[in-house]
């Protein structure tokens, strides 16, 4: 009987250990979605519309981190034709669900923080 005990109590020790049941790591938020009004928003930024379509809803923002532009897309498609050809020019991209926002490093960095997203850079053309 007490090898019993003592397998069970091995069992959901190993179970707390690989699940990090207990552990008071940080959850990550999750990604911000929403209007663009909602997102800008949540990035402490009263936009300025630019584009205002069915398929693309465009802002500039500015920030104390800095000015960035702010987009949200009708699809999903249509906001990875969108990266694709502005990453062309460069810079860096702040992508959420049908959202991008483009900036300088220092703005993104601070961006992600508040909407999350995953980050991604433009094409550099250094040397032309």
């Amino acid at each position: 009987m007490r090898n019993d005990a003592r397998v069970v109590l091995g069992v959901l020790v190993a179970a707390v250990v690989v699940t990090g049941c207990g552990s008071s790591a940080p959850h990550p938020d999750p990604t911000a979605s929403g209007t663009l009004e909602q997102l800008a928003a949540r990035a402490d930024c009263t936009p300025v519309v630019s584009t205002d379509s069915a398929e693309l809803r465009q802002a500039n923002c500015t920030t104390k981190d800095g000015r960035y532009v702010l987009a949200t897309f009708a699809t999903d498609r249509g906001q990875r034709e969108w990266i694709n050809e502005a990453k062309d020019y460069g810079g860096v991209y702040l992508v959420g669900r049908k959202w991008v926002a483009v900036g300088e490093q220092p703005v993104v960095t601070a961006l992600h923080g508040r909407l999350g997203g995953s980050v991604e850079t433009g094409t550099t053309h250094s040397g032309h």
